[in-house]
């Protein structure tokens, strides 16, 4: 089928993002966003399922892949933009699924658009919430960026990609993502994402059902600890991906695209 690309034209630069189109009145629109220094084609697993049946919505989030440059980075208007993508579309409510990073710009749009949102599945990500995170945890966020820099530029990218990944689907896929980005260009993007999280965050509240998953061997941070706080505080149900590190839906794409459909369908 194929997903055709679009753009959406805003205030801080061009928005990218592909869409296949389901006419059946009936279909749900899925909306998926990506992680980190990653770009839509993270869910070309996810794609490949769902378009069959489905509206389905990948985007470069600004300041990555095709959304470059982009000026004035926040999750608000990381929001605002899937806002103008969802109008462009003519979707009213929409399923979002955000990985990572993309959790964020998920959840910062459930907050401010609640009517438009169906329900959120936030996969080996972490929650918006004043009480989750010590001083010190926004204090070393902010220091990924800078110890970024102390690797040399190939070893860089594969402690990366070996990071988030058990198979090496996931770890060809991310090392792919990386290319088209300079060292300099990959830790702006560290920079400016994990600042604007630490200067952003705030308690947030959604109307709509969510689902948290995490892989069984995801080691990034302190997300696993931050997925059971989540789900312990507000009793979000809380699924495991087995055998998958944290781009659990490369790794083991087959129970994430099931906990997805049995979630949103």
């Amino acid at each position: 089928m194929g997903q055709q690309h679009k753009k959406l034209q805003t205030d801080n630069g061009t928005v990218h993002y592909w869409i296949s189109k389901n006419l059946d009145s009936k279909a749900i629109n899925l909306v998926f966003t990506h992680g980190l220094t990653a770009d839509h084609t993270m869910f070309e697993k996810q794609v490949e399922v769902f378009e069959k049946n489905c509206t389905v919505i990948t985007w470069d989030v600004p300041m990555h892949g095709l959304s470059r440059p982009y000026s004035n980075f926040s999750y608000e208007n990381t929001a605002r933009a899937l806002k103008g993508i969802f109008d462009q579309e003519g979707l009213e409510e929409v399923f979002l699924v955000g990985m990572s990073m993309g959790g964020y710009p998920c959840q910062a749009f459930a907050h401010r658009y609640p009517e438009n949102v169906k329900a959120m599945v936030m996969l080996d990500t972490t929650p918006f919430g004043l009480n989750y995170y010590s001083k010190s945890d926004l204090w070393w966020l902010k220091q990924v960026a800078p110890l970024a820099k102390l690797y040399p530029d190939r070893m860089l990218r594969k402690s990366m990609a070996k990071s988030v990944s058990k198979t090496d689907y996931s770890y060809q896929k991310m090392l792919m993502m990386l290319k088209p980005f300079t060292k300099a260009q990959i830790i702006e993007q560290m920079d400016i994402a994990y600042g604007n999280f630490a200067k952003e965050n705030r308690d947030l509240h959604f109307d709509c059902p969510v689902l948290l998953l995490l892989g069984d061997s995801d080691k990034t941070g302190k997300v696993r600890l931050y997925n059971e706080a989540w789900a312990k505080n507000t009793g979000y149900p809380l699924h495991i991906i087995k055998n998958a590190a944290h781009f659990s839906n490369g790794d083991n794409s087959e129970q994430v695209n099931w906990e997805i459909k049995a979630f949103c369908t």
